[in-house]
């Protein structure tokens, strides 16, 4: 098979959550262990860090990755969805794996596709540990795909465990209570493995606690130890002043991600990195500081108030529940745009109405769908809209959504593209 033919047979034959939604979710280890054993068991191969939560994972994964490699560290880095080639998944050093090896890999694992049907997320985590061990990585961050507890990525043993929050998303699946949630999300703590959380309230804080508790596992409060006491944004910067609360100690770092939602994900990011510093990893200040400004230079991260035009300014931006898009609501208000126009299409299975009630109602709205079987039909979705005063146009192909706000928008006028990873995958201009 030819590398496009093997990802036909992979998404054709196996069910894919992020096409399918609920129906391709496997509730237990059991094909993930299976897959692994059958070839070797590569994840114990090399040391890893575990990376869950409902919001920041990904950013937070990629800037881990970033400093890991500058410090000169071989890093792999396990990710999930993609936007535009399946191998972004799996990268070393922020390159991504060969199409050979994706070809090899399918062909080897084929028996046990038909033996066990494992979803499609299966196969992928079996094929990134089998990539890393391979490559024989140093270390390598593993972000959780949906969960925690019972997700695919939670059979390693890793050496830090790092939740980042915990928000509104995947009820049907995780639970109707951020406690729920919160349990889910814990799931990835393991015995003596120290724990850094990220974000925490009255509600998770106590779930925390008591699986870590449960498993030995020293827990670490990132907001609780460190804070943000500036920050100035622009384009395609963010200039941000971490305070250590021990010692009142002030530091500059420049980030290439705009996101005003990182001044949240680096402070996670910083106690990781004070951790990995206690357990012998040699990661200077200077390294930090180097890799967090060239992140996506570094690993390829995209989609986060990613700028690819100005005047218009147009921006892409993977927020897709509430939590993110509370967060880049506050962000269109700094940019201070003369009108907003935005891109949205969403998946069937979100909270569609907690989103479209925060979402400004003076936009211009151009509603529209990625072309996967889980979407929102745009009609759908601009019916909902206008219940909440949000008014625009259908537009059933993403490109001609994006192309038609960049006509109608001022130089001084922004146009986010939003509710979806995989609406914002499919943007090309």
């Amino acid at each position: 098979m030819t590398y496009q033919e093997t990802l036909d047979y992979l998404f054709r034959a196996l069910p894919m959550f992020s096409r399918v939604g609920e129906s391709a979710y496997k509730k237990d280890l059991n094909n993930t262990l299976s897959l692994c054993e059958s070839i070797g068991n590569p994840q114990k191969k090399f040391k890893t860090i575990h990376i869950a939560g409902t919001n920041g994972k990904g950013s937070t994964s990629h800037m881990l990755a970033s400093v890991l490699q500058t410090a000169g560290y071989k890093t792999g880095l396990y990710t999930s969805p993609h936007l535009k080639d399946f191998r972004e998944r799996i990268k070393v050093n922020g390159a991504m794996c060969e199409e050979a090896f994706v070809i090899d890999f399918t062909k080897r694992i084929e028996p046990m596709i038909q033996l066990i049907q494992p979803s499609f997320f299966e196969i992928t985590v079996a094929m990134a540990f089998e990539y890393f061990a391979q490559q024989e990585v140093d270390i390598a961050i593993i972000e959780v795909g949906l969960g925690g507890r019972l997700d695919s990525t939670n059979i390693i043993d890793p050496i830090l465990s790092i939740i980042t929050n915990i928000g509104w998303d995947h009820m049907n699946l995780l639970g109707n209570s951020l406690a729920e949630i919160a349990g889910e999300k814990a799931g990835i703590i393991k015995q003596h493995t120290p724990v850094v959380i990220g974000e925490y309230t009255d509600i998770t804080k106590p779930i925390f606690e008591k699986f870590a508790i449960n498993h030995a596992a020293p827990i670490h409060w990132a907001t609780d130890e460190k804070w943000v006491s500036d920050f100035t944004f622009a384009a395609h910067h963010l200039d941000i002043t971490v305070v250590e609360k021990r010692n009142d100690e002030h530091v500059d770092y420049r980030l290439d991600l705009p996101g005003i939602y990182q001044a949240k994900n680096i402070i996670t990011v910083l106690k990781a990195i004070d951790l990995l510093n206690q357990l012998d990893w040699k990661i200077s200040l200077a390294t930090v500081q180097k890799a967090l400004a060239h992140v996506k230079k570094l690993t390829g991260l995209h989609g986060r108030w990613e700028v690819l035009k100005e005047h218009p300014l147009l921006v892409l931006d993977v927020a897709h529940n509430e939590d993110g898009i509370k967060q880049v609501i506050r962000q269109i208000e700094l940019v201070g745009a003369q009108e907003v126009h935005i891109v949205i299409g969403m998946v069937k299975d979100k909270e569609i109405d907690r989103v479209l009630d925060l979402l400004p109602k003076h936009a211009h709205y151009y509603f529209t769908k990625a072309p996967i079987p889980r979407a929102l039909d745009e009609n759908i979705l601009m019916e909902a809209a206008a219940k909440k005063q949000l008014h625009g146009k259908c537009y059933p192909l993403i490109n001609d959504a994006v192309h038609q706000a960049l006509f109608h928008a001022n130089e001084n006028d922004l146009v986010l593209v939003c509710g979806s990873v995989f609406v914002v995958g499919e943007v090309h201009i």
